[in-house]
């Protein structure tokens, strides 16, 4: 197998760019100094000058607005607010993950029990459970025994849940050597 040596850009934040100083294009902006006070509208020319004489930069924060609005202000500081801000949003963001149960035709009930405790602990923790039933040999015969043992595993986690509607997002199918399904509880 084959492994890729590049970083995955998966996990890298999203840079945003603004023009600074000499960059912004309108003749005009409205100005917010470093203070966060309006200076009202003024020539783009002019508040570049006072940005360099408090030695900071101009930083067209609304490029959308006419005229576009404009802060005085450190542009290091600024990258640095909105990386941080960006790496509290992706830390509060948590994906759900598909967990996976297996069961088969010739299952014991201790087993069935403690996959279902094992998939209710996986809703509660809102992932997403994946239940897979794989058949091998004469077993591919007894497809209609299958099904019925995924559906008394579901009913079985439907009874002990209370208060929490279980929904299935993909119904049962069979695919490759088997069936599988997927369930959620509805949020």
């Amino acid at each position: 197998m084959r492994y890729s040596r590049r970083k995955s850009k998966r996990h890298q934040l999203k840079k945003i760019f603004y023009k600074i100083n000499e960059q912004i294009t309108s003749p005009q902006v409205k100005l917010i100094d470093n203070n966060n006070n309006f200076l009202g509208i003024v020539n783009t020319f002019e508040a570049i000058k006072m940005a360099k004489e408090k030695e900071l930069s101009l930083i067209e924060i609304s490029p959308k607005e006419t005229p576009p609005t404009a802060k005085i202000m450190d542009y290091g500081k600024l990258q640095y607010q909105k990386q941080k801000q960006a790496k509290k949003q992706n830390a509060r963001q948590k994906k759900a993950e598909t967990k996976g149960i297996k069961l088969s035709l010739r299952i014991g009930k201790h087993d069935i029990n403690f996959r279902k405790d094992q998939a209710k602990k996986f809703l509660n923790d809102n992932n997403k459970v994946k239940i897979e039933l794989n058949l091998r040999g004469r077993e591919k015969q007894h497809k209609e025994i299958a099904i019925d043992i995924i559906k008394n595993f579901i009913k079985k986690i439907e009874e002990e849940t209370t208060g929490q509607n279980l929904v299935i997002e993909e119904p049962i199918k069979y695919k490759g050597n088997g069936f599988l399904t997927i369930i959620n509880y509805k949020q």
